[in-house]
């Protein structure tokens, strides 16, 4: 089996590939990127038009532009990385002999804010231009496959995706705990899901090697988790339980406000993800696999995720 990937040199994909490998014998990886680094396999987009992907079977688009915390990206430029990039790379599998498309998408191009539980069910109401330009893609997707036959696509909604290698909200909040501060956040009491890296690995190799209904399917842990209950779970993980501070709510949200003027780590935006209620249904995308449950709590997927940042 060869894939066509892009993306292969971010956190998921240096997570996705070795995971392939050891599961797929044989398995060959072609990699779009912006620059050769030497490494066998590698594509230029510019190069994209030569080739036909007469021996190609799948592709895998994780590339992409990630949600900008600090607020310093214009919003055109979204929309080119985003929908343009897609467009681009979607058009070329059509034309190809390969029969599955993985395009990675997010739960932000269905809604910035969750009221109970988000499903595929959900009309999207994208905020953001990240949101809006993911759901540009992929509407682009299902509208050009209607009609097409012996071809599937697979446009997945992962939420908050942690593992090794990710340097996001768990690894700040990892730093507080093992340096001893306080968590500031004790009067958040939230239910919010997670992905650990292997269960995205695991849907993406299941994709590939199975026969599964083309669609859209959100991607989450089998329990979401409080950020209380996450930061106790970091304690345990490094033997540490740092005291939780109640600090009102306003005066977090304050701290917060000077950290997004100032282009801090802590800002509005990382508060706001890590302290709202976003719960994600993965009911559909085990029903299609078959499953009653992901290979990773998320409990087992935080600990390794701690583990890894431990190791580096």
């Amino acid at each position: 089996m060869k894939i066509l990937v892009t993306g292969a040199t971010g956190f998921i994909g240096t997570n996705l590939l070795p995971y392939l490998r050891q599961h797929i014998t044989g398995v060959e990886f072609l990699c779009l990127t912006r620059k050769k680094t030497g490494k066998p396999g590698e594509l230029l987009w510019e190069e994209l038009a030569q080739r036909h992907f007469d021996d190609v079977d799948g592709v895998i688009h994780m590339a992409g532009l990630a949600h900008d915390t600090k607020k310093a990206l214009d919003d055109s430029a979204y929309y080119k990385v985003n929908y343009e990039l897609t467009k681009l790379l979607y058009d070329y599998y059509l034309k190809s002999n390969a029969r599955k498309f993985i395009y990675v998408s997010s739960v932000k191009a269905v809604a910035d804010s969750v009221d109970g539980v988000l499903s595929e069910d959900v009309h999207p109401t994208p905020v953001t231009a990240y949101g809006k330009s993911k759901l540009q893609a992929e509407d682009y997707i299902r509208q050009l496959s209607l009609g097409v036959n012996r071809k599937s696509f697979y446009i997945l909604r992962p939420c908050m995706v942690h593992g090794p290698g990710n340097k996001g909200n768990l690894n700040l909040l990892y730093k507080f705990a093992v340096k001893g501060l306080p968590y500031p956040l004790g009067a958040y009491n939230n239910s919010r899901s997670f992905l650990s890296v292997e269960n995205f690995c695991y849907v993406c190799h299941q994709l590939l090697i199975r026969d599964i209904q083309s669609g859209v399917y959100n991607l989450s842990d089998d329990e979401p988790m409080s950020v209380k209950d996450l930061f106790g779970v970091i304690g345990k993980a490094i033997g540490r339980k740092a005291p939780m501070l109640n600090i009102p709510k306003p005066l977090v949200a304050a701290m917060a406000g000077i950290g997004t003027t100032l282009k801090l780590p802590f800002n509005t935006e990382r508060l706001n993800k890590l302290t709202e209620n976003y719960v994600v249904s993965n009911a559909k995308i085990k029903a299609a696999l078959s499953v009653d449950k992901f290979p990773v709590s998320v409990t087992d997927g935080i600990e390794r995720t701690i583990a890894s940042f431990q190791n580096n």
